[in-house]
């Protein structure tokens, strides 16, 4: 079977949990943005946690299927239409052949995930079916859906799990215009102000415009570099240092102005020094912000971050069972 794709919507691509293993050569992990909504989607329409959804953003697209299936919406809160209309998000969703699913005003947030029972089959590239657009690969014909495009469904085996019909409210995400974001400090911290520092760590930071899948950026009362003599190499700003390489979640603060936290896009390596690293239990919070959002960068210690990750862990757990 296959979907087809009637209206694309804003920006609609086709990810998994991303692609690993080659970040050492310059190409991003991608996958979902918020990847526990999209393990929910896949759970509720019987898939495996490493089948394709189609990840959406502010619009969605309006799709036909052309056979019977189930699909399911998760993420941020919008109406899910069928034929016009409104269906349960958070819910497993039967379609006929010719059914038309489609969507009405986002109300939060930023992603949502479509998953149909099967996954969504384009050929994977270097192990993932993601899409990585910039690189041109994965994904449908390594870029985001077109008006037309036919995407094919996948006649996998499934999870075995027992049927699940709804996502009880516990475990669904939430979608808040304020959140707390845990971070790790360094590598160059140190090269902030006390000033620099207090602002980071302690003031609220507004998400702009600027965000998309390979960085988000964030105002605020802006955190200063020390003016210090630059190393050989380094730019002339006190924000510049010797190409070093970032990992996922980096947090650079060019110039001392607007942080910007590097997602799952983003390039693995430059010379903006990094304030902080996101720690990994915290990063679907980007895919569920909306410009406006107010963050607070809290600092952790590495233990509460190992801890972090072992709760998420957990709850992961729950929806696989």
């Amino acid at each position: 079977m296959s979907l087809e794709i009637l209206t694309p919507g804003l920006a609609t691509t086709v990810q998994d949990r991303g692609r690993f293993g080659y970040y050492r050569f310059g190409i991003p992990q991608g996958g979902a943005m918020d990847q526990y909504s999209a393990a929910l989607a896949n759970r509720l329409v019987g898939n495996t946690a490493d089948d394709a959804v189609l990840e959406c953003t502010y619009m969605g697209p309006s799709i036909k299927t052309d056979a019977d299936t189930v699909v399911a919406v998760t993420g941020a809160p919008i109406d899910v239409k069928v034929n016009g209309e409104v269906v349960e998000q958070y819910s497993r969703i039967t379609l006929s052949a010719g059914d038309e699913l489609s969507f009405g005003v986002l109300k939060g947030g930023s992603k949502f995930f479509i998953a149909v029972a099967g996954g969504i089959d384009v050929p994977e590239a270097l192990g993932s079916r993601s899409t990585y657009p910039i690189g041109k690969i994965g994904g449908f014909e390594g870029r985001g859906v077109q008006a037309g495009d036919v995407l094919p469904v996948g006649a996998g085996a499934g999870s075995n799990l027992p049927q699940l019909d709804t996502v009880p409210e516990e475990l669904r995400p939430e979608f808040s215009r304020e959140m707390r974001v845990r971070v790790m400090m360094g590598l160059y911290d140190h090269k902030l102000t006390e000033e620099g520092i207090k602002n980071f760590t302690e003031e609220e930071w507004t998400l702009t415009p600027v965000a998309d899948r390979m960085g988000l950026r964030f105002d605020g009362p802006g955190a200063p570099w020390k003016d210090e003599e630059q190393p050989f190499g380094a730019g002339q700003d006190p924000s510049n240092i010797t190409d070093a390489g970032y990992a996922v979640g980096s947090i650079q603060i060019p110039g001392g102005k607007q942080p910007i936290v590097l997602h799952c896009d983003a390039v693995s390596g430059g010379g903006y020094a990094q304030a902080g690293t996101v720690i990994s239990a915290d990063m679907d919070l980007f895919g569920r912000m909306a410009p406006g959002t107010k963050v607070r960068f809290v600092p952790v210690t590495m233990e509460e971050a190992l801890a972090a990750r072992a709760e998420r862990q957990a709850l992961l757990a729950r929806v696989w069972s």
